[in-house]
């Protein structure tokens, strides 16, 4: 990998590990969603400080993660279901069972090979710029909307089509992919 801040690659390394136990077990991939997805396709140009995930499997998550040294910190100022890697700056944290609450398209993740550290599953570039423009159409996350509109400038392979679909649901049909398009 080139072109990701080092503390980035390895949260990513360390995530393909967890999914590879995961899956030996027989249980499906974790998939990276927000920050992380949107650091990932933007390639650090826009940073995170997190890494979210979404599996049904919350326990052997966790389990896989602390196989590979992460702990769970407490006290004041830390999420309840974060984890952190002593080696790291970023925190792991699921956030969710399903991707979106199931509406996005499970087919259309992006499955990044990352040699001999495994594979990891990432939430589709439509649906991460789908769920930016949800955020910022509910009013609590202006900045979403810049967001969005990086990621579609570095994507503009996306299918549009999907796209626009996935934005009209995600912003109860307040905006459309014409919104990304204007500066």
């Amino acid at each position: 990998m080139t072109g990701y801040r080092p503390a980035f690659e390895a949260g990513l390394r360390l995530l393909a590990r967890a999914s590879e136990l995961m899956e030996k077990r027989g249980f499906a991939r974790p998939v990276l969603v927000g920050g992380g997805a949107v650091e990932l396709y933007t390639q650090s140009a826009v940073m995170t400080g997190d890494f979210d995930v979404v599996t049904p499997r919350q326990e052997a998550f966790e389990e896989a993660l602390s196989q590979l040294g992460f702990v769970r910190p407490a006290g004041t100022g830390h999420v309840p279901n974060g984890w952190l890697h002593p080696q790291l700056l970023l925190g792991f944290e699921v956030v969710a069972a399903t991707v979106l609450d199931g509406v996005a398209d499970p087919e259309r993740l992006l499955l990044l090979d990352l040699g001999e550290d495994g594979r990891v599953a990432v939430i589709a570039i439509e649906d991460i710029i789908a769920d930016r423009m949800g955020q910022y159409a509910s009013g609590s996350a202006p900045a979403m909307l810049e967001q969005a509109r990086a990621l579609f400038a570095l994507h503009r392979d996306a299918d549009v089509q999907y796209l626009d679909r996935r934005i009209r649901y995600e912003t109860a049909g307040s905006h459309g992919i014409t919104d990304l398009e204007q500066s």
